[in-house]
């Protein structure tokens, strides 16, 4: 799903996609924007900043930072029995 910059610049329709980041026990969802070029539809592409904040969420969950990407999605925690 990941574009080069030169796609954002062809037209197309924005949308909103769920994305994963897992490290150790914790995995957040997120909710990111992506484009879905006109020119070639099947598959969503993402934006630069987007794929910054994506790489950044999964340096958050490499440290175990649970609770800043609380900030950014829906996390879950594996927990003992």
């Amino acid at each position: 799903m990941r574009c080069n910059a030169a796609t954002m610049s062809i037209p197309g329709k924005y949308v909103r996609v769920s994305q994963w980041s897992h490290a150790g026990p914790c995995v957040v969802q997120v909710e990111v924007d992506a484009i879905v070029p006109d020119e070639d539809p099947a598959e969503p592409c993402f934006e630069p900043t987007t794929i910054r904040l994506l790489d950044h969420l999964q340096e958050l969950a490499n440290a175990g930072r649970v609770e800043e990407l609380a900030r950014h999605g829906v996390v879950y925690v594996r927990q003992s029995a």
